[in-house]
This record gives C-alpha cells, sequence and structure tokens, in this order.
C-alpha cells in the first residue's frame, strides 16, 4: 500500500525535498485487528504514523478496568505528545481494525524544528491534541450515557457502520446494554434510524438539544 507523508497534517507545509528524505527513513508495519502497538508505560525512539486503519488509546484502572480515551482513524500519527516530551506513553494502543504504522525515527522529526513552517504546524497539532483532552474529560465527568451517545451521533455516524456495538460502547466507557436500550430510546422517538448497522439521522436538533440538555425527554 502506497502512501504520502504530505496525506498527515504534521507534515502537510513540507517542501518536495524534506518530504521525500522523511519518507525514505520511514519503516512500515502491518498489524491485525485487536494488535497492541504499545502500553501505556512503554518509550519509543519513533514516531509512530497510523497509515492505515483505526487504533483506539485507553488507560487502565487499579482494578484492571480500562478508561477509553480517545481513537485515530488513518492518516494520523499515535501520541504525539509523549514521541516529543520523550516520556512515556500515558496509554495503551490497541487496533481496532487491520491497521499499517509508519516508524519515523524522531532524531529525523527533530532536524525540521528550525523550519518555522513545520513548528507552527506542530503547534497547532498540539493544541488540537490539548483540545481532545479537554473533551474526554467534559465528556466523562458531565456527560449522561445519552449525551454521549447523542454526540458520537452527531459527530461520528459512520462509526456504526465501521464497528460493532460493544466496541462503540467500549469506546464511550459505558456497557454494550446501555448503548443498545438509549439507541432503542432514541429510534422510538424517530430521532434516528439503523438499516443494516447504517445510522440515519432523523432529527439532528433534538440529539443536540439532548447534548446540551445532557437528559433525554420524557415526553
Amino acid at each position: 500500500m502506497e502512501f504520502e507523508l504530505k496525506d498527515v497534517t504534521l507534515f502537510s507545509r513540507l517542501s518536495k525535498e524534506q518530504l521525500e528524505t522523511l519518507q525514505f527513513h520511514v519503516h512500515v508495519r502491518h498489524y491485525s485487528k485487536d494488535s497492541v502497538l504499545f502500553y501505556e508505560g512503554d518509550k519509543s525512539a519513533y514516531l509512530q504514523i497510523l497509515l492505515g486503519g483505526t487504533v483506539r488509546l485507553y488507560k487502565t484502572t487499579a482494578k484492571g478496568s480500562q478508561i477509553h480515551m480517545h481513537h485515530f482513524t488513518a492518516p494520523e500519527i499515535v501520541a504525539l505528545y509523549a514521541a516529543f516530551e520523550k516520556v512515556s506513553f500515558p496509554a495503551t494502543c490497541e487496533f481496532l481494525t487491520d491497521g499499517m504504522i509508519g516508524f519515523l525515527p524522531l532524531e529525523k522529526v527533530y532536524e525540521l524544528l528550525g523550519d518555522s513552517d513545520f513548528s507552527m504546524t506542530l503547534i497547532s497539532v498540539l493544541t488540537k491534541r490539548m483540545k481532545l483532552l479537554s473533551d474526554l474529560f467534559h465528556r466523562e465527568t458531565i456527560y449522561t450515557s445519552e449525551a454521549k451517545i447523542a454526540d458520537v451521533i452527531c459527530n461520528n455516524p459512520t462509526v456504526f457502520s465501521r464497528l460493532k456495538n460493544t466496541e462503540i460502547a467500549s469506546i464511550l466507557n459505558i456497557t454494550p446494554e446501555t448503548l443498545s436500550r438509549t439507541l432503542t430510546k432514541f429510534k422510538n422517538k424517530k430521532m434516528i434510524s439503523i438499516d443494516h448497522h447504517v445510522l440515519t439521522i432523523l432529527q439532528k436538533d433534538a440529539l443536540i438539544e439532548i447534548i446540551e440538555a445532557n437528559i433525554i425527554s420524557k415526553h
């Protein structure tokens, strides 16, 4: 499978020569679904670029339960902050589908820090990652289960055709039963329809109201 680093946001503003130099040093490895790319606490001397598939990041509690943090779909860089700060990965990364990772030596990336366009893009990407953490905190401490599900329906409806309900429930840190029960509520209220795993939004305003009110209407 061919890939181009220019498709990854972090490298999108580099020159053709810079891209060719970096791409020469990328080592590609294929993974099967459920494979673990890295564990919480691991370190790496490589920038890990998701070139194919979908992965999820999760933390494990002292009791062994998993807390979903985020999921990435190619093309995307995984654990960007940990790589540049040279710290241990704060979460475990697991493939939700078959996928492919490009390993780029960090030393080659550091050589680009003198490029102002690259540095500005890096700051922008890191800022967006900080927002992901903020959204995660808000979702896990504020949102009800109904609001979580309404949020993913509005912002990522295709996930229902790509992943199993058990996988979606894991991403939302809820039980599969809660997901199934809530989807049934939404269907009964004519907010959505689901046909052969294809979800169609029928009343987006009603779903947004659930997110903003953080409840499901009893009417």
